[in-house]
């Protein structure tokens, strides 16, 4: 789960990690009031949960109110990455110094946190760790022990030379590592943190994801959650018993098992098709199951052909086929649909099809499969 940086911001705060004064606003009217309280000059920030806000235009510096109208305006009329951008984040704009990159993300192969630190922070972090992998610090910690104040430290004069500064980011680091582990948070960010002319320390941008396998213990985090129209759909596939991610091609596919999902997909990638979706119903014998992903793959727009790969065990063939004759009679379904059910009561699954009135494709294999597809969409 993600959250937007103004409510990471407000987590920092409560935590006591120094940010720019600075407040969310809806409207060009109700930014140019919090400008005003805060004084200028100050930064509007798009709010949209991407990357890249900045390089799209989402963030700008005004001196004066005629500015402050002008910019405000253009960001809450952006779109960044298909994300409208509905709010901005007015603050105070700081005189930086020096820019530098904390964070603490879960390295899954490793099953440890890892505290990652440059000297080199801002808007291409990516690339500096890419093309100069030695600016990287990374220092991993213990899950039993917890990170230990020397080792925050020792990350601190990593970055500083000077002691009374480092000894302020070792105190944010430790805050920084609180918040990751109290809050179940797979990744904990902050890009730039940064060195101000005055000699003070500031988090300017905060990234904050969680753990969706730990929200049931975060009801207070659940409640930042802005659900957008891709999460609605996979929230509800999952409230149905579906695992649903949607993706950016435009052959729909309907498959049971996460193995058989990704196998899917990977092929009809090799025969040069995008598939639009990964969506697994799951080893029960539940027609509703095949209606209600039916419903899913309906309402994306781009998927122009539905492949239907079943390998029946647990799940049965013909429940499956009888859940694609109900869903078709419901369903105003205008694409062409390849089917391929093998396995459990197969001919079974066979014989309700053919007798149905609707025109399916059937194949035999996954590679037949995935070539009429792609075949049905080019």
């Amino acid at each position: 789960m993600k959250i937007h940086e103004y409510q990471a911001k407000l987590i920092f705060k409560d935590n006591g990690i120094p940010i720019p004064d600075g407040q969310i606003a809806f409207s060009v009217e109700q930014g140019l009031n919090i400008a005003k309280q805060i004084g200028f000059p100050v930064v509007i920030k798009s709010q949209v949960q991407v990357g890249g806000r900045g390089k799209a235009g989402g963030i700008k510096l005004s001196r004066n109110e005629q500015e402050f109208q002008k910019s405000a305006a253009q960001i809450l009329s952006m779109t960044i990455k298909a994300l409208p951008v509905e709010k901005i984040l007015i603050e105070q704009a700081l005189n930086i110094k020096k820019e530098y990159y904390i964070s603490i993300v879960m390295d899954r192969q490793k099953s440890k946190p890892v505290v990652i630190a440059s000297k080199e922070g801002g808007i291409d972090i990516e690339e500096i760790a890419k093309r100069t992998p030695e600016k990287i610090y990374k220092l991993y910690i213990e899950p039993e022990i917890g990170l230990l104040p020397y080792q925050a430290r020792m990350i601190a004069f990593n970055l500083f030379y000077d002691a009374s500064i480092a000894f302020k980011v070792a105190d944010i680091i430790n805050k920084l590592y609180k918040i990751f582990e109290e809050k179940d948070a797979s990744l904990v960010e902050i890009n730039p943190l940064i060195l101000t002319q005055e000699g003070n320390i500031f988090a300017i941008d905060a990234k904050i994801n969680f753990d969706d396998n730990a929200l049931d213990r975060q009801p207070e985090i659940v409640k930042l959650r802005e659900v957008t129209e891709n999460e609605k759909k996979e929230l509800d596939a999952k409230a149905k018993g579906l695992s649903y991610i949607q993706l950016t091609g435009n052959i729909g596919c309907m498959v049971n098992g996460a193995g058989l999902a990704m196998a899917t997909m990977d092929v009809i990638k090799k025969y040069g098709g995008e598939p639009a979706n990964f969506l697994d119903i799951g080893g029960s014998s539940n027609p509703q199951k095949v209606i209600d992903a039916f419903n899913i793959l309906n309402s994306d727009k781009n998927v122009k052909a539905i492949f239907i790969n079943i390998f029946g065990g647990i799940t049965r063939c013909d429940d499956v086929a009888n859940g694609i004759i109900m869903a078709l009679g419901k369903l105003n379904i205008g694409l062409p649909i390849i089917t391929r059910l093998i396995g459990t009561n197969e001919q079974k699954a066979k014989e309700i099809l053919a007798k149905s009135n609707f025109n399916l494709i059937s194949v035999s294999s996954l590679s037949s499969g995935a070539k009429k597809a792609v075949e049905l969409v080019t």
